[in-house]
């Protein structure tokens, strides 16, 4: 049976040598280095103990150093399944999901005839090359070096001229007595509907030749001199050697470079990755006019596991991003994904490389985003969630989005990040560290996490310029949220029902202690992904996610442990009732915690020994009364309402003034 030209190059790329190999081996992971493609295994062809059997996943092949075993995947699947080339390739092409061609007794005719047309493309290149040094060409030679291409970059890429005449390459071709057919079925001429005389597809052109990742020359890409062009850039119309949609301009060279960088650029258009290859960046493909294909993704993905994304700094820039979000996201696997840089505003990769060279590009590559961060951003910047309305209507449009990813790891992983932001969104906003007590449902790019501290939960670091204040040296309130925290997390595990029931409160509630948000978030998380879940079937699962005993770990608070409500015994409703109770007492007290960081704010800097003692004084009968209120474990809300209105008190007096005597 005879294979097309390129089917066993498409299904090697398609493919990862190491899964493949993966399914016979174990890996020794101290020898290993997954990030670079690089795994070492005991070889499965001989017995042996020490990991002799290389594989090197960019490059497709494997190698054992003790039985010298070497091939590709097909090779691979052939000896460890006996076997033969036909059955093997079938067997991969499933795994590929290609569609393996028919039996077809014109397959070898079919295969000389694509062998002919990349014969008479080169003859194209070689015409389009003499046309660059020939007279005609003054005027491209000119447009390249206003572009800083001198003419190593143009013999590097092979860079042409296609003189601004009707047949000029049409008569070349014919001298070289290449058929007509192979002219025309390769996409280089142009038959009219009126029968005359076939005329070049590219005329008054640079021309930059598209090759495969054998190097053959598969299609051409032209960019016009004329500014009244009808298209500025042209490409070669799909043919038997050419399928734009699953081509990507220099991919042999940037596969090769991508192994070494252990990174892959994608940029915009050809001129772009000339530019970047230039600078030093050989890691760069582009695609070829179109957006993104899912083919595309899954090329890139076999070169580098995060290739990032690189746009022009513009709003085409970002709508073309934002497009490659929904194709991407059910194609995500365990470490493939994609990551997104934007140049400044009104840039492209040549205008940043000549402003600041390569060390501006690389800063600006070190920014890449992950792609969670355009997904909310996309879903977020310039809305407003004022209305119970409209936050519902994000939570429908995100948990859509979110649940076209076909991994359930990556989906799980992706909920609680978008469930992260979300509190972040739509919490109080003196809970984050502004004024007043006031909400605040501005979405916006920067209503993402922020930073690694907890700032947004009103027990956050203490400003520098405050930590010699009385409030400060006071005792922290995480001892105190994170018995009642731990009561919250308790109170739902016994009840997942309510935890549901409520589980807009819960999402929102600032957590002090960063092990019992975490903790939250995976028990929100485990109820979306299994509503009306028994509490039997919930603690397993949620043990297998934390990586403990999540009950364990909320028993070994005493309060929790001495709570009537949180008895196995205690009736729902009583149940729902403290809980809902708590999560209100949490909240006056993070309002309380987040008003006194804030006076400390506005004193800074001009206290002095009196108000620092007077402010001792309120931490202390602060102390004293949540202590009482805990011993009889009511009247919280009025220690919560005295404190604020002692507070508010002195600031009204301003104490931290001097009196004049």
């Amino acid at each position: 049976m005879s294979l097309p030209p390129g089917f066993i190059e498409e299904l090697r790329s398609r493919l990862s040598l190491a899964q493949v190999i993966g399914r016979k081996v174990s890996w020794d992971n101290r020898k290993s280095n997954p990030g670079k493609g690089d795994y070492w295994a005991p070889c499965p062809f001989h017995q042996e103990k020490t990991a002799s059997f290389h594989v090197d996943d960019a490059k497709g092949f494997y190698y054992c150093f003790g039985c010298h075993a070497k091939g590709d995947a097909v090779t691979f699947v052939r000896e460890t399944e006996n076997l033969d080339f036909i059955e093997a390739i079938r067997l991969l092409a499933g795994e590929a999901g290609m569609q393996m061609p028919e039996r077809d007794p014109e397959a070898a005719k079919r295969a000389e005839a694509g062998r002919a047309l990349a014969d008479v493309m080169e003859l194209a290149v070689q015409f389009y090359r003499l046309q660059l040094r020939a007279g005609a060409g003054q005027v491209a030679r000119d447009y390249l070096a206003t572009r800083d291409m001198p003419e190593a970059v143009q013999d590097r890429f092979e860079i042409g001229w296609a003189p601004d005449t009707r047949q000029a390459l049409w008569s070349h071709l014919q001298e070289k007595s290449v058929p007509e057919a192979q002219i025309i079925e390769a996409g280089l001429c142009v038959r009219p509907e009126d029968g005359g005389q076939p005329f070049d597809r590219f005329r008054g052109r640079v021309m930059f030749p598209i090759r495969d990742a054998r190097g053959r020359c598969i299609a051409f890409g032209g960019r016009s001199l004329d500014p009244n062009a009808r298209a500025k850039y042209l490409n070669s119309p799909d043919t038997p050697l050419f399928d734009k949609g699953r081509t990507l301009f220099n991919i042999g060279p940037a596969r090769a470079a991508a192994g070494k960088a252990q990174a892959l650029i994608v940029a915009e258009g050809y001129m772009d990755v000339i530019a970047l290859a230039k600078a030093g960046f050989d890691h760069a493909v582009a695609p070829l006019g179109t957006a993104v294909t899912e083919d595309q993704l899954r090329m890139l993905w076999r070169m580098a596991d995060e290739p990032v994304i690189a746009l022009d700094g513009d709003a085409a820039g970002l709508r073309a991003a934002m497009r490659l979000i929904p194709l991407a996201l059910p194609l995500l696997t365990a470490g493939k994904s994609l990551r997104f840089c934007l140049l400044p505003e009104g840039q492209d990769p040549d205008d940043l490389l000549r402003a600041g060279g390569a060390d501006a590009m690389q800063a600006v590559l070190a920014t890449a985003r992950p792609m969670v961060d355009l997904l909310w951003q996309q879903a977020t910047e310039g809305k407003e969630f004022d209305s119970p309305e409209r936050r519902a209507a994000l939570d429908a449009a995100l948990r859509q989005t979110i649940g076209t990813i076909t991994d359930k790891s990556i989906r799980d992983h992706y909920s609680a990040e978008i469930r992260s932001r979300r509190a972040d969104l739509f919490r109080p906003k003196s809970a984050q560290g502004g004024g007043g007590w006031r909400n605040d449902w501005r979405g916006g790019a920067s209503g993402g996490r922020r930073g690694g501290d907890r700032r947004g939960t009103g027990f956050g670091p203490v400003q520098p310029s405050t930590k010699s204040s009385a409030l400060a040296q006071g005792n922290a309130p995480d001892q105190e949220a994170r018995i009642r925290e731990s009561a919250i997390l308790m109170a739902c595990l016994n009840h997942p029902a309510l935890a549901e029931k409520h589980e807009a409160a819960l999402e929102t509630l600032p957590f002090a202690c960063p092990d019992l948000a975490v903790f939250r978030d995976a028990l929100l998380s485990e109820l979306a992904d299994t509503p009306d879940r028994p509490q039997q079937d919930l603690e397993p699962s949620l043990a297998a996610r934390l990586g403990y005993d999540p009950r364990e770990k909320l028993m070994a608070v005493g309060h929790v442990r001495i709570s009537r409500h949180l008895r196995p015994d205690a009736t729902r409703d009583f149940v729902e009732s403290t809980l809902l109770e708590d999560i209100a007492k949490h909240q006056a007290t993070l309002g309380a915690h987040a008003e006194i960081r804030d006076a400390e704010a506005e004193m800074a800097g001009v206290t002095d020994e009196g108000v620092t003692w007077r402010l001792q004084q309120a931490v202390a009968a602060r102390d004293q009364a949540n202590r009482q209120a805990s011993e009889v474990d009511a009247g919280d809300d009025q220690t919560d309402a005295a404190m604020k209105k002692a507070l508010q008190d002195m600031i009204d007096r301003q104490i931290w003034v001097k009196k004049k005597r």
